[in-house]
């Protein structure tokens, strides 16, 4: 086993410090690599994000669009598909928040929305959040059972 006290890094992977101002014997000296004069050259120099030196900023200069709607009811989609074959997998009769976030389809806090890809084979009860109606009417022609559950 080698001696993990003399680990060290490979030829070339560490460079030394560029010592600036320090003095012109270093080459770095004098004005320290900045240039002569202006404001980058000045102490404490520090550029606001976003300023283009004077010109209108690109984030001014475009515009604004575009609306977040703060009321939004955002659902988790579980199509019939997905419904059949949970049933048919676990062969439960009535489907609800709980079956569904025990079988990993939906995490804790998702509200649930039925969508209508595919088909019911069965008539399953069904308990989520809110159905389309493909989704409903589907069911419902299986001789299933719709009850739309209480958010949170």
């Amino acid at each position: 086993m080698e001696d993990l006290s003399k680990l060290k890094p490979a030829k070339g992977a560490v460079k030394s410090v560029k010592r600036i101002g320090r003095g012109q014997g270093s080459g770095y000296g004098g004005t320290s690599t900045k240039g002569h004069k202006g404001q980058k050259a000045i102490a404490g120099y520090n550029r606001k994000r976003g300023f283009e030196g004077g010109q209108t900023p690109m984030v001014r200069r475009l515009p604004k669009f575009g609306f977040t709607n703060p009321t939004r009811t955002e659902y988790k989609g579980i199509n019939l598909d997905a419904v059949q074959a949970l049933a048919d997998k676990t062969g439960v009769k009535v489907i609800d928040i709980e079956t569904l976030r025990a079988n990993g389809l939906v995490s804790r806090n998702d509200l649930v929305k039925v969508l209508g890809r595919g088909e019911i084979k069965a008539a399953i009860e069904v308990k989520v959040h809110a159905f389309s109606a493909a989704a409903k009417a589907a069911i419902e022609a299986k001789g299933g059972k719709t009850e739309i559950v209480a958010t949170h």
